[in-house]
């Protein structure tokens, strides 16, 4: 497909950013060039669905070079940290969105053993065949609202290189018979390698920071998040607002004067029959059990909740921060959740940035990526978007009510 011109929604969407960053830093504005390249490069990511200069020079048949995309990318003073928060304030102003839950997950991007000018990267564990892979680590924040679910937050995670080579050494030597006491101890965290989890927390105090008018209903997170430092510090951040997450099945609870497993109190405390709502749409029944208990290793007691659905066999436990919550309620907000999977998937298939993209070094993959969430940001400007939001749709899937680049390439040009 040929690119002639920016997609007018398009452009609409970069000028609105630029009015926005204008009203909160005046000196950080972008100029008419910075603009034009800018709404270009979003149109392109749109028709080829890459992060490539040299696909953009041939769709726009030369009119583009290959060397001042890649200069204006690198060289231009660009408002890089600023052209997010400002597009997320377009987006909640456009939409009239003051209100949502802030979800956080976590994605593995696979790259070629042959990449190794791109930032980041390490050997990742593979889920699906139990071995290891080349590629990058990056945890979202997203927002729900009622009306669509909108990427706030992202950062990239990669661990110290020292703590992976005493993994290394450490699971040599496990291997070998030798004793724990004889084997190296651990390194101590290092504080330029953040954890996940302490990347997460940075996420929500940014959002926090940068969006303070926007009420947060609850926090969730997935079981890699579930520890005590961040279901308690998430809540701290938003003035005690529920935390959800995952609790591991061999996880101790105390009972009375006994620990046990999660696993082992709910197969005797079996649950009850629930309809639930999933995301405003179909109802389905799921086998809920729920006890407040006291939860070893957070040293305080948890809403902990026991599901399963009619296709599963075993409980899923969830941890909630907050008592006062009924039982039906975390259970029915914890299905917001899954939209940020549905984001994630959206994002890696028509967004750019993991189909390809080649712009090396630490900046390369910070402002890609940037510039592959202006694309998701700016299909909320599409005018089909605003017939597909319906009060009808509310909570209801992001695929249902989000327009992706494989359904609009046509009205680009």
């Amino acid at each position: 497909m040929v690119i002639g011109k920016p997609a007018p929604f398009v452009s609409a969407f970069v000028d609105a950013v630029d009015d926005a960053i204008r009203e909160h830093h005046p000196r950080h504005t972008m100029s008419a060039t910075q603009r034009a390249w800018l709404a270009f490069c979003v149109t392109a990511v749109l028709v080829t669905n890459s992060m490539c200069w040299a696909r953009f020079e041939r769709a726009s048949l030369g009119s583009y070079a290959l060397a001042a995309l890649s200069w204006m990318f690198r060289h231009s003073k660009m408002p890089w940290d600023k052209l997010l928060v400002a597009s997320v304030r377009v987006i909640l102003r456009h939409h009239g969105l003051t209100s949502g839950t802030l979800v956080i997950d976590d994605t593995d991007n696979p790259r070629s053993k042959s990449a190794k000018a791109l930032a980041y990267l390490y050997k990742l564990r593979d889920k699906e065949s139990g071995g290891y892979l080349w590629g990058q680590s990056l945890v979202f924040l997203v927002l729900v609202t009622p009306k669509i679910s909108i990427p706030v937050g992202v950062v990239f995670s990669q661990p110290a290189p020292e703590i992976s080579a005493w993994y290394r050494t450490d699971k040599a030597l496990k291997k070998q018979g030798v004793p724990p006491k004889q084997r190296p101890r651990k390194p101590a965290p290092n504080p330029q390698y953040p954890t996940k989890e302490q990347l997460a927390l940075r996420l929500l105090e940014t959002f926090k920071a940068q969006h303070p008018d926007v009420r947060i209903h609850s926090v969730m997170a997935d079981a890699l998040y579930g520890t005590a430092t961040f279901v308690d510090g998430a809540s701290a951040l938003f003035r005690g607002v529920q935390v959800i997450s995952h609790i591991r099945s061999n996880q101790n609870i105390r009972v009375g004067k006994r620990d046990q497993h999660v696993a082992d109190y709910f197969a005797t405390h079996p649950g009850t029959p629930y309809s639930i709502r999933i995301r405003g749409g179909d109802e389905v029944v799921a086998m809920v059990g729920s006890a407040r208990l006291y939860v070893c290793s957070h040293k305080t007691k948890r809403f902990i909740v026991a599901i399963t659905y009619e296709e599963e066999e075993t409980y899923r436990s969830l941890i909630a921060s907050d008592l006062s919550w009924r039982t039906l309620d975390i259970v029915q907000g914890h299905t917001l959740r899954w939209l940020v999977e549905v984001f994630i998937q959206d994002w890696k298939s028509y967004e750019g940035w993991s189909q390809l993209t080649k712009q090396p070094g630490d900046e390369g993959a910070r402002q890609s990526v940037i510039l592959s969430l202006l694309v998701d940001h700016s299909l909320f400007m599409h005018p089909d978007q605003q017939r597909q939001l319906k009060p009808a749709l509310s909570r209801c899937k992001r695929g249902k009510n989000h327009l992706s680049s494989a359904e609009c390439p046509q009205t680009l040009i």
